[in-house]
This record gives C-alpha cells, structure tokens and sequence, in this order.
C-alpha cells in the first residue's frame, strides 16, 4: 500500500516546475549488508546518492566494493568524508565529535587524518565535502575545512550558517527518520513534510541511515523512490552538484531532524 505518499504525488502534480531532490546516507562504514540493498533500491530508480563515510570504520574490503560500485553507478554514486570516527567528545550536552570541547587543532588533526586515510583507501574519486557525525561542528571546524581544501559542508538546515567564505553548505532537510515533539513521524506526516519541503522550489536534502533499514522499512523506501523517480518533475542530483547550483546556504528545515536529538548514530 502506497496511500502514504498521496500528499507528496499531489504535491508534485501541482508543483511549478521541476524540484530537485539530493540523497545523504550517513555511517557508511557500519552494516555493509544494508548499505549495499539500499544502494540496490537506488540503481533499480536511476537516482543519486551521496555516502558519507566513516575514515576510521573504512577498511580496504569496503573500499574495494565501494569503488567497483562508483565504477558501476554511472556517477549516480558519490563518496565523501563524515568526521573521523564518529565518536561523542563532549562530556556535556549535544553529541558531537567536533565540538566546543575539542580545539581547533585537534579537529584539524582529525579532519586532515580522516580524509589521508579515505584517499589513500579510495583515491580520486572522493568528493572534497565533509558532513559532521550528529551533523553538529564549530566554526573552528568550518575554519579547518577551508584550511584542508573541502568545498561542501553538510549538516542540518537548522543551523547557524557560519561566516566561511569559500565553503559551500549543502544541509539536509529531511530526516527519513525524523521525529516531532520525540515521536517519529508517520509515514503520511512524512511524505506531508517532503511536500511542504518541495514546494518551495529550492533543492531539498533527504538524511537516510542505511544500518536503521530493515527489510520492511527498506521497502518502503523502496516506495517513495519509485514515487521521485516516476514523476516528471523530479530531478535528481549529486551533492556536489547542488552546491555548484547556490553558493550559500539552501532552505530551512520542514521539521526538526532526529540527527539534532540526542541519537546514538547519525
């Protein structure tokens, strides 16, 4: 049963023009077995999607498949940096592995060592884009950035964009599992929100979390991308490419991401 998505194809239906829609799917590095189905589901629709890989949890096995999966994507594949380890350093508040409590040489040291490691593991192909676990970081952060050569900072909509010039931000405005109030939405809330989303003709980023998708969600995922890839007015895009598009940053969020909660994995 699709009834779920009735909001989105009736927002789509009566859209302006055509709305360009990019795909971040976070933690690559844990639960191979579910990046690779959901990396299926995107090949069966022809749309793109940006991984976002864990230097530290990258070893070369993953990064032999994930190369022969670029190979084979036709670009709709695209790779690049998520923090280094994803590992919580605030001892209060928020999680964040680049926060108020690290300085900025030791985000810099961890930066510069996250993106040696996924070069020397994946080479060329990586994109210079860098999304913070728990999409939380500093402007020391975005400062270190610039210093190491990355366009593209990825986090959420809601954040204070920082004064950094040079440095693109691509954020995400939906979280597949986002959540209002503590509650996840449902899944006509959500496809709801995406409309809303959409309906402001701006490029709109979608967060996934491959090791979150079972089977069963999988196939509803499964659901919304035969809905984006079967409408005639969506267009699917790179990250990278959507930062060419708007040199500053895009949108606000439709409703609050479960990456700004306090959630194990982002």
């Amino acid at each position: 049963m699709t009834g779920w998505l009735d909001s989105l194809r009736r927002g789509l239906d009566a859209s302006r023009g055509p709305v360009t829609v990019y795909f971040r799917d976070d933690d690559v590095g844990w639960r191979d077995d579910r990046l690779f189905a959901l990396l299926g589901e995107f090949a069966r629709y022809d749309l793109a999607i940006d991984l976002a890989v864990i230097p530290a949890a990258l070893d070369l096995a993953l990064a032999r498949q994930l190369e022969r999966a670029l190979r084979d994507s036709d670009n709709r594949v695209a790779l690049h940096q998520h923090g280094f380890a994803h590992i919580n350093h605030e001892p209060i508040g928020r999680k964040c592995e680049f926060g108020p409590a690290r300085t900025k040489d030791e985000q810099h040291r961890d930066i510069e060592l996250g993106w040696r490691r996924l070069h020397e593991l994946i080479g060329p192909a990586l994109q210079p884009m860098f999304t913070p676990p728990w999409n939380r970081c500093t402007q020391d952060t975005a400062r270190c950035l610039i210093d190491l050569g990355f366009h593209v900072l990825s986090r959420d909509a809601g954040a204070t964009a920082f004064d950094a010039a040079g440095l693109t931000e691509v954020p995400i405005h939906l979280d597949w599992h986002a959540h209002r109030h503590g509650v996840r939405l449902t899944l006509p809330e959500w496809a709801t929100a995406l409309a809303a989303a959409l309906s402001t003709m701006s490029p709109v980023g979608i967060m996934l979390h491959h090791a979150l998708i079972d089977e069963e969600e999988q196939e509803i995922v499964r659901q919304l991308l035969a809905v984006l890839a079967g409408h005639e007015c969506v267009r699917s895009a790179a990250m990278i490419a959507v930062a060419r598009m708007t040199p500053a940053v895009i949108g606000e969020p439709i409703v609050r991401s479960a990456a700004n909660q306090s959630r194990s994995r982002s």
